[in-house]
């Protein structure tokens, strides 16, 4: 399906936020829903390090904020959402062009609401592979989110 100018917009919007564009990456599909985003990291002179391969602070900055994102616009504003730790497996150097697929399932959702329903907050893991063009990954990500509701009355 082609991509709608409105998205076009969106994705360019998120690419030039500085606090993305720093990180060297670059979103090349967003979904419209949010639950689905592709991404490259190119090995250039903004994302080398000395020794010639990717800066491990690019590899973490390009994947870093999805998961949160996606999950935090899919539960809407009554959530916080946030980051709580990283496990970096570094498997191969980055030596090229590297890329990432997110993919958050509408079952997974549900189920972090239906949790939530019992439970103050959650906490769910995500997986995320930098690979190169051949599929070899060189990088894993272990990120985990941390989900509550927030409070609707004042303590």
């Amino acid at each position: 399906m082609a991509e709608s100018i409105r998205d076009r917009l969106r994705r360019w919007k998120f690419n030039l936020l500085p606090s993305y564009r720093g990180s060297g990456g670059w979103i090349t599909y967003l979904s419209p829903d949010w639950r689905e985003v592709k991404i490259k990291l190119p090995l250039n002179i903004w994302t080398r390090n000395y020794v010639g391969t990717t800066f491990c602070g690019s590899l973490y900055a390009a994947v870093a904020p999805f998961y949160m994102a996606m999950i935090a616009l899919n539960l809407g504003l009554e959530y916080m959402v946030w980051d709580k730790t990283v496990t970096i497996h570094f498997k191969k150097p980055g030596q090229g062009t590297l890329y990432a697929h997110f993919k958050l399932e509408a079952d997974d959702l549900a189920a972090i609401k239906a949790d939530l329903e019992a439970k103050r907050s959650v906490e769910r893991i995500y997986t995320i592979d930098l690979v190169d063009a051949a599929g070899v990954v060189h990088v894993s990500f272990e990120e985990v989110i941390y989900i509550r509701r927030k409070r609707t009355e004042k303590a």
